[in-house]
């Protein structure tokens, strides 16, 4: 016996009833000959965490555009912490924590640089909606790897698309993928929010604050726990009625004071201007795409490559290409 094999017996044998299990998988687009010391939801993992898109989140915005200072969120921060969430729900659960552990890297990958700001842009500019759970699939379907992609399962495929938006993914893991993603996102933008001087803990009304309680790490254990005891025993992931109602009045509280607040937003339309000239600039000048994306215009048509080479690029990198493209050599947008 393979040491893939003793794992997907382990799972079998200890995980829930309505568990994932990785022997049980749908599998991948194409068929690929199975790791020996691997199930395929770890390599699912592992793939993810290779891979430049990956690699680039560590550059791309969260809630504050260029923040001054080394300790606010980023995709990649805050895609560590929805992983590390949504792997304790697995656990306290019995579910697999390895699809729960791949579809929560994974979910963000197809964000743009500066965040929803960029998101919104690319809509607006392309004259259709940009999902970024839409364009994370995309990334591990079709981008990465030079146009072959990642491979991956159905099961993590799933739990990426279906982290936000319409769809809810089949397996309890990509649902607790979604739950881990608002519990995550809610409570470090109110810290980075702190840390900005545009909110204080007791800002946050009381009948919030008594039910999920009033720190940082309280309101994450009450969401957690509420939902593990909620969630317990039952092929479902779900909330009582008091804690996920409260946490959704924390979230429009959050809109209010901070997603729509001028200081955490001011620099928003400077950032949708550069990705919008951007597109632009590269739809009419598609011999400035690198090689990799120029060969995928007769496959893809021009909109759809240069909205995923743009989509691609950080923060940083977004500037200085538009610097480099815009702003005159002798002058310095910086």
């Amino acid at each position: 016996m393979s040491i893939r094999e003793e794992l997907e017996r382990r799972e079998a044998e200890y995980l829930a009833p309505w568990a994932a299990l990785a022997s049980q998988t749908r599998g991948r687009g194409r068929p690929e000959p199975e790791a020996e010391d691997r199930t395929c939801y770890q390599r699912d993992a592992d793939r993810i965490l290779h891979s430049r898109s990956f690699r680039r989140l560590m550059h791309k915005t969260q809630v504050f555009l260029q923040p001054e200072g080394d300790h606010y969120r980023t995709r990649m921060t805050h895609t560590l912490e929805v992983s590390r969430i949504a792997r304790t729900i697995a656990r306290c659960l019995r579910l697999n924590e390895d699809l729960t552990e791949a579809a929560a890297m994974g979910h963000d990958l197809g964000h743009t640089p500066f965040g929803h700001a960029g998101e919104a842009a690319l809509s607006e500019v392309m004259g259709i909606p940009f999902h970024h759970n839409e364009q994370s699939l995309r990334v591990v379907d079709k981008l990465e790897k030079d146009g072959e992609g990642l491979n991956l399962t159905y099961e993590v495929r799933r739990g990426i698309l279906c982290h936000s938006g319409p769809e809810i993914s089949e397996s309890l893991e990509g649902q607790i993928v979604r739950y881990a993603d608002r519990i995550a996102y809610i409570n470090h933008d109110i810290d980075d929010a702190m840390r900005a001087g545009i909110l204080k803990n007791e800002d946050i009304p009381a009948e919030i604050s008594d039910v999920l309680g009033c720190k940082h790490s309280q309101r994450i254990n009450t969401l957690v726990s509420d939902l593990v005891k909620s969630s317990a025993g039952k092929a479902e992931i779900s909330m009582t009625p008091e804690v996920l109602q409260t946490m959704l009045k924390l979230r429009e509280f959050m809109f209010e004071r901070v997603y729509r607040n001028p200081k955490a937003k001011g620099e928003e339309s400077k950032a949708r201007l550069i990705i919008q000239e951007l597109y632009r600039y590269y739809n009419s000048h598609p011999e400035k795409l690198p090689p990799d994306f120029r060969t995928q215009l007769d496959l893809e048509g021009m909109p759809r490559v240069v909205c995923d080479y743009v989509a691609g690029m950080t923060d940083k990198y977004a500037v200085f290409k538009f610097e480099e493209i815009f702003v005159p050599t002798a002058w310095s947008i910086r």
